[in-house]
């Protein structure tokens, strides 16, 4: 399967098959880890980060273009990419370690990327289930974008007709509506987390994927939370960088 390919169908990442492109790379046997996405947002003259500021056209904008929580979260990942994810939750987390405040930096999407020896490595680490921790993020966010039931069988049609038309191979296809016909299950995410690093990853890109003032949502992050045994004082300080993101995307 192309994880980068599922990924940019995913984000909306541009430019997907180009000649030399990233993504042919992966298709070819190449990991193509790191430059993937990044590599098809400079070609396509979009901003940096993993999505390249092409969230919008992605499959992201139909589970997040509602409500406004939900828009400024897509639309964070849309300037910063699930690279944001990683220095979101390493600056949380290295904050609650020094017991520092969160959420105050004044550009919570341009963080600099986490230490190699860190834990925090979205680009080349692998879940409890041995897979690209790249796909855990996107469940993630999925499942929390659907717990509060607001997609009908009309967008649900909507999103199968766009993942219809990616472009995806088999492999990529059949996992994309696995993904989006799931409940939304929190025991099962928190599931995919191998490290604390991984908890407060998979969290944030949850936390990034609803509207905080939803009771329905606000539940789902809670028991998410719970079944990863993650620390209030760990959470507050992942819930604050997360407020911060939307912040900054309200601002550009």
């Amino acid at each position: 399967m192309d994880v980068n390919k599922l990924l940019s169908g995913f984000l909306g990442g541009q430019g997907l098959g180009a000649p030399g492109a990233a993504g042919d790379q992966g298709s070819a046997g190449g990991s193509g880890r790191g430059t993937d996405v990044q590599a098809l947002a400079r070609s396509a003259g979009l901003p940096g980060g993993l999505a390249g500021g092409a969230a919008a056209g992605g499959l992201v904008a139909l589970l997040l273009g509602t409500k406004k929580g939900r828009k400024l979260g897509g639309k964070a990942l849309k300037y910063g990419g699930l690279a944001a994810v990683g220095g979101l939750a390493y600056k949380a987390w290295r904050d609650h370690q020094q017991n520092r405040p969160s959420g105050q930096e004044p550009d919570a999407l341009s963080l600099p990327k986490p230490p190699a020896d860190s834990g925090f490595d979205i680009d080349n680490d692998q879940d409890a289930q041995g897979q690209d921790i790249r796909l855990s993020l996107m469940r993630a966010m999925i499942a929390a974008a659907k717990s509060d039931g607001h997609i009908d069988a009309e967008e649900h049609q909507r999103i199968r007709d766009q993942i219809a038309d990616l472009g995806l191979g088999p492999a990529e296809k059949a996992a994309m509506f696995d993904y989006f016909s799931a409940p939304a299950d929190a025991r099962a995410i928190a599931a995919l987390a191998r490290t604390e690093a991984q908890q407060a990853e998979i969290y944030l890109a949850s936390a990034l994927a609803v509207d905080p003032d939803t009771p329905e949502e606000q539940r789902y992050l809670q028991d998410l939370a719970s079944h990863m045994s993650l620390s209030e004082g760990l959470r507050g300080h992942l819930d604050l960088e997360a407020a911060a993101a939307r912040r900054h995307a309200e601002a550009v």
